[in-house]
């Protein structure tokens, strides 16, 4: 099969691959689409996301949906021709966080694309079972490549308990943020707020249910949650600023590094809550039923769509084109 693999920063090929064999209680799932990520086009620009670093070839992706075509030893979820959308972490399932139900922090998870466990831009990828979510008949291979990153704006309404009638700040108009929007719009959100440095992203935040667009730097009004998606730290500052008292703040972008500060005059004197979050956990169920219910519409982010063997291009389009928002790439094409 058709690959594109990592070998260092800057270095990805396309290559012949052996395709995977489907073990015990796995599913062999064809890749229709699979979406490129920041964390993919940094594993390209840096060669490393933290402490992941590409030390042999590698393959990336993560954000994929596709077609079972053949079953492992004992597993019984899925029927071949079912069509699925992967979960990419699997977990050790024995530590104390996965026992708890939280398995996004499971210390030993095995997630596609990240070192050392290869991902989807390839034809082929297989997976444990438990892992592969059936979609409806009304849910597109394109939404369902994008179930993963629906899932992170599920689980960051989740950890700011968006309810009924809340208004809410999201910073960061990227993929990521435009998701968590339409899902805080879905949860009863009256008023969505997105702010960014893109016009256009701003028009698309407009498209797809924010009640409002704002460039970054311009002031904001009160809102009860701030969902940080764009992983600067003056976003942060801002939102921060804009909560009430007793305001929820999660912070779900990446790229502060490994340390930023943090107003704490203001966190005590309104008693404001702030957290992280990692990936999600029991997430895909509600993203895919957001999905086919049509309260959310993850295609509506996507701008462009790449061969396997234009994986490179697909990578850099975020950096070259200011329209660009979503890319998906198509293993099969």
């Amino acid at each position: 099969m058709k690959a594109a693999v990592l070998h260092a920063a800057g270095d990805l090929r396309i290559e012949d691959r052996a395709a995977p064999v489907a073990g015990p209680r796995e599913v062999l799932v064809e890749v229709a689409l699979v979406g490129v990520c920041g964390s993919d086009v940094h594993y390209y620009e840096h060669g490393r996301v933290g402490t992941r670093v590409v030390r042999v070839p590698h393959v990336l992706g993560h954000e994929a949906s596709g077609r079972v075509v053949a079953l492992g030893e004992g597993a019984t979820t899925h029927a071949v021709g079912d069509r699925v959308a992967l979960e990419p972490g699997v977990p050790c399932g024995r530590c104390r966080e996965c026992r708890t139900g939280r398995y996004n922090l499971c210390r030993d998870v095995a997630f596609l694309g990240a070192p050392p466990t290869d991902g989807a831009f390839t034809r082929f990828v297989a997976i444990h079972e438990d892992f592969a979510f059936a979609l409806p008949a009304g849910v597109s291979d394109a939404a369902g490549a994008l179930i993963e990153p629906l899932a992170v704006g599920v689980w960051a309404c989740r950890r700011a308990a968006v309810t009924a009638g809340d208004r809410v700040l999201v910073t960061g108009g990227g993929p990521i943020g435009l998701l968590a929007a339409q899902v805080a719009r879905a949860s009863g959100a009256t008023e969505i707020i997105v702010t960014d440095v893109n016009e256009r992203r701003l028009e698309l935040a407009l498209r797809v249910g924010a009640t409002r667009a704002v460039r970054a730097g311009s002031p904001l009004p009160e809102v009860d949650a701030l969902l940080e998606c764009s992983g600067h730290p003056d976003a942060l500052a801002a939102g921060l600023g804009a909560l009430r008292p007793d305001g929820r703040a999660v912070v779900v972008g990446m790229g502060y590094g490994d340390e930023t500060t943090v107003p704490i005059a203001l966190l005590q004197g309104r008693e404001l809550w702030l957290t992280g979050t990692f990936r999600y956990a029991n997430a895909y169920p509600a993203a895919i039923a957001l999905a086919a219910s049509g309260r959310v519409d993850p295609e509506a982010i996507v701008t462009r769509r790449f061969a396997l063997e234009e994986a490179e291009a697909a990578l850099r389009a975020g950096r070259e084109d200011p329209a660009s928002v979503k890319v998906l790439l198509a293993p099969q094409s």
